[in-house]
Formats: C-alpha cells, structure tokens, sequence
C-alpha cells in the first residue's frame, strides 16, 4: 500500500502496532511524528500529537488535500462529510470547493468524468496542469531572442573588446561577441519543462507520467530552469501569450509546493492542503452572490468596526464574513462555520451541537454592523442531519435582532432560506 485515505481528524497509527484501520508504514509514521513535533514557526498547523487505545498517534486537524512522504507515500484527508457520503463525493465536492480559490480556477474536470473524482487528489492537478501545457503546444510553443556571449569563429553580432583582448590576444581567428538567437529557451517555457519533469517525479497515474514525458519531448531544446525564484520574476506574457496563463499558474503550484501549507525540516514533501473553514467561506462567497435580490451586494471581511476604544485606540476588530447591503445600509450579517450540526439534538444540553461562542461573536456584529435591529446568520454545510434552516432564535434584551442558522448546499451551492419575510426580500429562495 502505497496511499491512505482519510478524513478530518482522523487519526493515524503506525503498521509496527498491527493496526489495519488508518495504519501507515513506520517510516511514514516517524516522519509525521516529526513533523507534529518540529520545533519553530514552521510547524505544519495540519497535524498534532493524538494517543488512540494507549498508542501514539498523530491525529489530521480542519485541512483537506493531500501530503506526499519524502519516500512517496501519499496521504490523502476528505472533508468530514464524506463520512455521510462517498469518497468520491467528498472528493468531487472539495475539487468544486477548491476551484473558487484564485491559484485553482484553471482546475478542468468535467462532471461525467467519473475518473477523475476517483483518483488521488495530487493526480488530480496535475492533470490540469498537464491539460493546460498540451493547449500550449497546440497553439504553439513561444520562442524570443536571446542574448548570447561566445567566442566564435566568425564575427557574429556585437564584439565585446574586454573578454576579446583577455581571451584572443594571441588568436586572430576568435572574435568574442554578443549575439540575439531566437530560440524557445525563456523563462516561461524553462519554468513548464521544470514542472513537467516535477509532475513525473511526484505522479502515481501512468496516464500522467505517460503524458508528461510526451510533453518533456516537446521542450528538449529547452533547458529546466534551474533558478525557480527567477524565473517566476522574469515571466513576461507578451501579446499573443495569454494561453500560457494557465499552464504557469499550474507550474508555480507544482514548483513552490502546491498549496499553503508545507512539510516543515530539512525533508520536504509535495503538499496541497487547505483549511477547510477559509475553503467553506469562499465557496459560500462565491456562489451566495448569486442568490442576492436585484439592488443588494455581497461584501467579504468588511472591518471598519471594532469592539472597544481604549486610551484613544480602537481594539480587537470586529471582521464578520460576509455582510448584504443595499446601498449603505447593512441587511444581514453573516458567518461561515464549517461544523456539522444534528437538527436531532434540540435539547437545552445538546443545543444542535452550536457553539456559545458562536452566538457571542454574531452578537457583537449585531450590534455594531445592525445597530442592534436586523438579521443574522449563521451558514453550515448541509447534511442529511441538518437539511433545513434551524428554528429563529431570539435576543431577549434586544428584540430588533435575530439569529439564524442556515444550512448551504454544496451540491448545489445554494443557501436554504427559512419562511422570513425580511431575508425572501434579500436573497432569492432556492428552486425546488
């Protein structure tokens, strides 16, 4: 075995101990100890120490994606509702979810594609990426002149008198010039065979490696670049180059690491993991849009509040998610909490699972975005155990506000909306 499937917090063990569930090999297991441990501000938030039946372990926080092993074993972590549906549910919906994020928008997967949402996630972009070259070689790989220096046998170009006295005083028939080739050798097309020969390294689909290696074919006149950092600096997408957007945008992925988290200490490792609570709330940014009544707009992160003034200085800010306006004035204030609720639970002590702290926080917005009148709300991910928007809750000692908690839809990105009339007159309901 070669590859694991998890979900969020989940834990993992080592095979020595003859586990069989979320078991890796001990190599596997004592470089993820070592990462859980690694001293500094580069410890990876996506992992920490865990005991399971007396065991050391180490148990997988809020992120999903992928991590490959410096010896190739891949890791994979699914949203945690795929433990109410499918891996390859879980696994379509986190690729739908990713795309909303500015590095992934080039992601090419198609909805029949049933292939694509059964292989690993790693495989996954890279096959983007590799989807994403081949339409660069269709529509023609770009060359540009080059400055070159070389002592040449003919004069060729500009002479350079400085290394052509040092280097052909004593030979006539050398001239040391400086001369314009136009050749495929730039940086945008060293950074594309340097992720290429990347995506053979770290592909675990033959169809992958296969397809990579064609394409390496097609850039053997150009040298890897051996210099990522000033490459990257260098790309200039002249007129006429704006298909190779995407395949750089791909190949700045695979050079730098893939994705927001990396393996901390001298090993690294090919990583595309994500939290799920920033992936959540821009997939509900991106799509609630959508859903606004004519006359409203959707603002991320609005901060112009803050909770106290002290010695003529505003503290602790106050940065709801997501607010609707019209105009000026402020229609609802929402926040995005990637947490399963259970409609089951509606005991005083069970509370649907919901978070004191939660209603504090909305709260607070409340006041200071709503002046204390409006709505609310709180987004959920959808699931069969809460399918539907929870009961109104009400402040007693402020009647003018109320709190909802909503569910979202991820399979059909839409906000399922309670029987009030103030939000119908803000977002359109969803179409049965």
């Amino acid at each position: 075995m070669n590859a694991l499937t998890l979900h969020e917090f989940d834990c993992v063990v080592s095979e020595a101990h003859g586990a069989t569930r979320h078991a890796v090999p001990e190599r596997v297991f004592a470089w993820l100890e070592s990462q859980c441990f690694h001293e500094g501000d580069d410890r990876p938030a996506w992992l920490r120490p865990a005991r399971v039946d007396g065991r050391r372990a180490v148990q997988v926080r809020h992120y999903a994606g992928v991590v490959q092993a410096p010896c190739g074993f891949q890791i994979e972590v699914l949203p945690k509702i795929g433990r109410h549906t499918s891996a390859d549910e879980a696994r379509a919906r986190l690729i739908d979810m990713l795309k909303c994020l500015g590095g992934f928008r080039h992601l090419q997967t198609a909805q029949a594609d049933l292939s694509t949402v059964r292989m690993p996630l790693l495989d996954v972009f890279i096959r983007s990426f590799l989807a994403s070259v081949q339409s660069v070689v269709k529509r023609g790989v770009r060359n540009d002149y080059v400055t070159h220096q070389d002592n040449l046998a003919a004069l060729r170009g500009k002479l350079l008198m400085a290394p052509h006295l040092t280097q052909n005083l004593a030979r006539r028939d050398r001239f040391f010039t400086a001369h314009d080739e136009y050749s495929p050798n730039r940086p945008e097309n060293r950074l594309l065979h340097a992720a290429l020969r990347a995506a053979i390294a770290i592909s675990r689909a033959q169809e992958n490696q296969r397809l990579a290696r064609e394409l390496c074919f097609v850039f053997a006149d150009v040298p890897p670049s051996s210099s990522i950092s000033g490459d990257l600096r260098a790309i200039r997408l002249d007129r006429g180059m704006a298909h190779y957007e995407a395949a750089l945008d791909w190949a700045r992925l695979i050079l730098q690491g893939f994705g927001p988290v990396t393996s901390a200490g001298a090993q690294q490792a090919p990583s595309l993991l994500f939290p799920m609570e920033q992936l959540f709330e821009a997939y509900v940014r991106k799509h609630l849009a959508s859903q606004l009544r004519d006359g409203h707009v959707l603002t991320a992160q609005a901060s112009q509040h803050h909770l106290v003034s002290h010695r003529q200085a505003q503290w602790f800010r106050l940065k709801p998610d997501l607010l609707i306006r019209a105009g000026r004035n402020t229609r609802v204030v929402l926040d995005t909490k990637w947490k399963l609720l259970d409609a089951s639970q509606n005991t005083a002590r069970d509370k649907y699972q919901l978070s004191q702290a939660d209603f504090y926080q909305l709260y607070a917005y409340g006041h200071h975005y709503l002046d204390g009148q409006g709505d609310l709300a709180l987004i959920y991910p959808r699931t069969d155990a809460f399918a539907q928007a929870l009961p109104v809750f009400d402040f007693p000692r402020t009647p003018g506000m109320r709190m909802w908690v909503l569910p979202f839809c991820l399979k059909t990105k839409r906000l399922m909306l309670p029987a009030s009339l103030a939000l119908d007159q803000v977002l359109q309901r969803p179409a049965d």
